[in-house]
C-alpha cells in the first residue's frame, strides 16, 4: 500500500487527511464502511492542491469547513495559500488566510507567498497578504524579499504597493549585490 505522508511535508499525518475523507461522501470505488486507504489519501491530497492552484473555491471551501489543515504542504514545500498567491486565486487565496494559513510561510526554497505575488505583479494580491499580515520585508537567505522580486521583474505597480508598505529600498539584492532601487530615486 502506498504510504500518503510522502506526499506531505512538515505536515498533517495521513490520519488527519482520512479524517476529512470520511467527512466527504465516499467515492464510488468503496463503501461508507470502508476505511480509506493510503492511495485514496494521496488522491485527496492531489486534489487539494489542485484545487488551491487552479482557484476551485467549490472543492477547497468544505473541506476548510471541515477542518482541513489550512497549511499543508506539498512535496516542494508550497503551502496552499503559496500556490493560490502564484496563481492569482485572490477568493482562495482570502479564504484560506480567514481560515489562519499562514501568509508567511516559505517553501523549500525559502520563497513566500507575497514574493510569489510580487514576482507576478499582482497587487489585489500583495494588498491581500499585507491586509492579513505577511511581513513586507521577509526573505530567505539568498535575500530576496518581495522588492527585490518586483523590482528584477518591472512589476512597478507591485513594487509601489511594497514601498507604500513600508518595505526597505537598502536591503542588499540576491548574493550581496546592490540594494533594487537608488534611495535617492523618485520611484515612489
Amino acid at each position: 500500500m502506498l504510504d500518503a505522508s510522502i506526499a506531505i511535508r512538515r505536515g498533517t499525518p495521513v490520519t488527519a487527511l482520512r479524517t476529512q475523507m470520511n467527512a466527504t461522501p465516499p467515492s464510488p470505488s468503496r463503501s461508507p464502511s470502508q476505511t480509506p486507504s493510503d492511495a485514496d489519501a494521496l488522491r485527496l491530497v492531489q486534489e487539494v492542491f489542485q484545487a488551491a492552484r487552479s482557484g476551485d473555491l467549490a472543492v477547497l471551501a468544505p473541506l476548510l469547513q471541515g477542518g482541513l489543515p489550512v497549511d499543508l504542504r506539498n512535496e516542494h514545500g508550497d503551502t496552499l495559500l503559496m500556490l493560490a498567491a502564484y496563481h492569482g486565486h485572490p477568493e482562495v487565496a482570502r479564504r484560506l488566510l480567514q481560515h489562519g494559513a499562514d501568509p508567511d510561510a516559505p517553501n523549500d526554497r525559502h520563497q513566500r507567498p507575497l514574493g510569489a505575488a510580487a514576482f507576478r505583479g499582482d497587487v489585489a494580491m500583495v494588498q491581500l497578504l499585507l491586509d492579513h499580515g505577511a511581513t513586507v520585508d521577509a526573505c530567505g537567505p539568498d535575500g530576496r524579499t518581495a522588492l527585490v522580486w518586483a523590482a528584477t521583474y518591472d512589476r512597478l505597480d507591485a513594487l509601489r504597493r511594497l514601498l507604500d508598505a513600508g518595505a526597505d529600498i537598502t536591503l542588499a539584492s540576491p548574493k550581496g549585490g546592490q540594494p533594487p532601487l537608488d534611495p535617492k530615486s523618485d520611484a515612489k
